[in-house]
């Protein structure tokens, strides 16, 4: 599903060079559950920004499902993204004036789809599927924050993703409602064949997880 080889990041503040990520080679093969931890700074955010197609390496290369996606432009990289990646952030990031249904409707309507009765079951059965059909017409500011970051994994799913990225997914819930949300990711992996990608600070969050990527400085840590 996944391999990069030898990816690099650079940025430049003035006249300063400061690298992210250096050379970094890794595989992850489809349905794969693999969380990515390290300390602040070793490179993690700007690694799932590559991965989710949101940024460009400054050098190396990506195979996203076979495709190499590096030379792509936007408009290129706004279609994978909507078509084959799925996001989960730690903040939620719903529009708050919009009812639960037609936040989760967002995506296919970047999609071209129509906001008719088709578009409207299929929200509807994906916030069935994540125990929120009896919400549908609620607003983000009516809803605990478990309930939220469910709605957020409904979003990503609603185009029916190859993958799924959540960026701390689990950072803003207590542990009870955390632990629910990473059962309901890990549930989705298993019921779909989605490939995951979990970026976490907590060690009982990658224990769930089939492998864990170590980064420090920029670098996957051996061992």
């Amino acid at each position: 599903m996944i391999e990069v080889k030898d990816l690099t990041k650079t940025y430049r503040l003035g006249s300063v060079e400061v690298p992210a990520l250096r050379g970094v080679s890794f595989r992850i093969e489809r349905g794969e559950v693999v969380a990515v931890m390290g300390q602040s700074g070793s490179g993690k955010s700007t690694l799932m920004n590559i991965l989710g197609c949101l940024d460009l390496p400054t050098s190396g290369e990506y195979f996203l499902d076979d495709k190499n996606i590096a030379g792509k432009d936007e408009d290129e990289l706004a279609k994978i993204r909507n078509q084959k990646i799925g996001f989960v952030f730690q903040m939620f990031n719903l529009l708050p004036r919009m009812t639960v249904r037609r936040n989760v409707e967002m995506p296919l309507m970047y999609n071209g789809g129509n906001p008719g009765k088709e578009v409207r079951q299929r929200a509807e059965a994906i916030l069935n599927a994540v125990g929120l059909g009896e919400r549908l017409n609620h607003r983000p500011t009516e809803l605990s924050g478990g309930e939220q970051q469910r709605v957020a994994i409904a979003r990503a799913m609603i185009n029916e993703p190859d993958l799924i990225l959540a960026d701390e997914p689990t950072g803003n819930l207590d542990s009870h409602t955390g632990a629910e949300i990473i059962q309901l990711l890990l549930g989705l992996n298993q019921e779909r064949g989605l490939t995951l990608v979990i970026v976490t600070h907590d060690p009982a969050i990658a224990a769930h997880t089939h492998r864990v990527i170590r980064l420090r400085d920029g670098q996957i840590e051996k061992g």
